[in-house]
């Protein structure tokens, strides 16, 4: 706790006094020399990429990509030039982005550093990440990585935070285009009570709240659905799918799920002779008293209340 880098036990002498200096002296030097090292290899990164980042280019030949390469593995950004990793541009912003601009690109890139290899830097008013890694990588860590930027801002700054994601793109030429779908959803991030969004959240057909409700009307049969696999199925973040389905629907997804779940258990009371085990697992329920106690809950009276009801109502 007190930085003690070495110790000597008495009776000291001063050849051994004078060696444990020396190896200290040479563990500096070394430290130092580290950290020349790294700041010289941020600053060939940095003017390596921003300038792909932030400038439109025109030459998006494979010779060129090719040259690209070459050098993003010569500043170590690459594992060599044979290292096929795919590029994700991530911006983020708090609210006051007048404040603490160092401490927010430090909290950034912590927080990247934890998942995918990236380089991270401030421009305008948000910080800018590029991120590297395979599909699978990607689709692994990106949400938690989004998400956990917007929480730990929240704890460690006091700020809200939005964050925007570009699609993968395989060529290091295309980083432009990235970095400007990433600016894209970041404005639509903003409009979202989450503060994530991914570049896909915009693409074809319809809305991300209708093709929520849409799979769940496809799957609540399934015991498994849940908000986190409903995310991953449209590729978007857990919270900004729930914050999206909160707004569009007006209410959350659980409760849309569950009155979906209990008025496909009503009918089938009501109009088969199905068992109630048979029943609960058509409605996603493996068990049966846990599916009683939902349905009470939700409809104030039990399964078998509900059927001898309508066996009462057949006989009159």
């Amino acid at each position: 706790q007190y930085n003690i880098i070495s110790y000597m036990l008495k009776p000291l002498t001063m050849d051994g006094l004078a060696a444990e200096l020396k190896s200290i002296h040479e563990r500096i030097d070394h430290q130092y020399a580290s950290l020349r090292r790294s700041g010289i290899v941020q600053e060939d990164r940095a003017s390596f990429l921003i300038p792909l980042v932030l400038d439109h280019g025109e030459n998006t030949s494979d010779a060129w990509e090719t040259a690209l390469r070459t050098a993003a593995a010569a500043c170590g950004l690459l594992r060599g030039i044979d290292d096929r990793s795919q590029l994700v541009v991530l911006t983020a912003q708090p609210e006051d982005d007048s404040e603490n601009a160092a401490g927010f690109v430090r909290l950034v890139d912590q927080l990247a550093n934890k998942y995918l290899r990236h380089f991270a830097f401030f421009c305008n008013g948000h910080v800018v990440a590029v991120l590297f890694g395979n599909p699978s990588d990607f689709d692994e860590y990106l949400h938690i990585l989004a998400d956990e930027i917007c929480q730990l801002t929240e704890r460690a700054l006091g700020q809200h935070c939005v964050v925007g994601v570009s699609r993968a793109s395989a060529r290091f030429c295309e980083l432009n285009a990235a970095y400007r779908q990433a600016m894209e959803a970041l404005a639509a991030a903003r409009e979202t009570e989450g503060g994530v969004s991914f570049t896909p959240d915009v693409r074809k057909g319809g809305s991300l709240c209708e093709r929520a409700l849409e799979i769940i009307e496809q799957h609540y049969s399934d015991e498994d659905l849940s908000l986190a696999s409903l995310s991953a199925m449209l590729d978007v973040s857990p919270n900004h799918l729930s914050a999206c389905i909160k707004k569009t629907a007006g209410e959350t997804f659980i409760n849309i799920l569950v009155r979906r779940r209990m008025e496909n258990a009503q009918q089938l009371l009501l109009n088969t002779d199905l068992q109630v085990q048979e029943i609960a697992r058509r409605c996603g329920y493996s068990d049966q008293h846990y599916f009683s106690y939902c349905f009470k809950k939700y409809s104030g009276t039990s399964p078998g209340a509900l059927r001898r009801s309508r066996a009462a109502g057949a006989q009159v």
